[in-house]
This record gives structure tokens, C-alpha cells and sequence, in this order.
């Protein structure tokens, strides 16, 4: 089983899937992990010295490189990949299970505020700036992240809860 948890930043793939993974006894894997740990680089720096076209290549290259395994794990996907290349088609195609954790506006700016520094996307902005800013792209965003098979709505939820129901729904 290949599980492919998307949402969007601070919605709470990499620490629901690392709390599934160890329920489920599956292997975990982040895809901005696996990233740096290719390029030998941060995301941040990959955007700043090579630029988005670039991470967007291999982001692609990286997502096709672990779907094409054929080992059991979860995967957490950057809140960009479903939307850039062919990624949702490819996870469509190579996945068992892909899950939108689904936030609303409100989730998503309170979550990403308290995590602002770690965001080099809103580092910049002015927290009054932000939910403009969120709900451009989570409009922009949700054609993609709504052709998952599975959506769980993550607001008023804390992570272990929705791993808790996530975990219910797999088995």
C-alpha cells in the first residue's frame, strides 16, 4: 500500500503521517526530505539559487523516483507538488491512497502564523497579509488537491486526532 497524504503548508502532512506510519508499522517518507537529501541543499536554497522551475523538475523527477518503489510507505508531498508537471496524474496512477488533509482559511492562517519563520513562502508578509494570501492559493490549489480519493477536514482537530481517524479509515 502507497499512501500520499497532500494538503496544503501547515496542514499537518509530515506530522500525521509520521504518527500513521508508526501505527500502521509502514515506513515514512517526506518529500522535502528526500529532496534535500538528494540536492544536498534546503528547499530555501534551492528556490534561491536555482529558482522554482528548477524545484518544480525535480520535485516531479523525486515523486515519480519514490511511487515507482514497491515497498509499502507514506509519503508527505510539499502543499505545491499535486499543483506543478503531471504530479497528480502520476499519483493517480502510483498510489493506493491519496488523502487531502483539508483545512479552511482560518485554520490554515492561525497554523502558518504561529510557523511563519520556518515559511520562507510568507516569511515575508505581514500577518495581515496572510489570509489574503492563503485563500488566493487554496483557491487557486483546490482543483488539484480535490482529485485526491480521500478528503479529511483537519479544522478544530489536533494532528493525533486526525491521525487517529485517518488511521480508522485505512484500515
Amino acid at each position: 500500500m502507497k499512501i500520499v497524504l497532500l494538503g496544503y503548508m501547515a496542514s499537518g502532512k509530515s506530522s500525521v503521517g509520521k504518527k500513521i506510519s508508526k501505527r500502521l508499522k509502514m515506513n515514512f517518507i517526506d518529500l522535502d526530505d528526500y529532496i534535500i537529501d538528494k540536492e544536498k541543499a534546503t528547499i530555501s536554497e534551492i528556490f534561491k539559487e536555482k529558482g522554482e522551475i528548477y524545484f518544480r523538475n525535480i520535485e516531479n523527477k523525486y515523486l515519480n523516483e519514490i511511487l515507482s518503489k514497491n515497498n509499502n510507505f507514506i509519503l508527505s508531498l510539499g502543499g505545491g507538488t499535486p499543483c506543478y508537471a503531471n504530479n497528480m496524474e502520476i499519483i493517480k496512477e502510483k498510489a493506493t491512497t491519496s488523502i487531502y488533509l483539508q483545512g479552511n482559511v482560518p485554520t490554515m492562517v492561525k497554523r502558518l502564523i504561529n510557523k511563519k519563520a520556518k515559511r520562507p513562502i510568507i516569511a515575508s508578509l505581514e500577518d495581515d497579509k496572510i489570509p489574503e494570501f492563503v485563500a488566493k492559493h487554496l483557491f487557486e490549489r483546490r482543483f488539484f488537491y480535490e482529485q485526491a480519493k480521500m478528503t479529511i477536514k483537519i479544522d478544530d482537530k489536533t494532528k493525533t486526532q486526525v491521525a487517529k481517524e485517518l488511521v480508522k479509515l485505512l484500515n
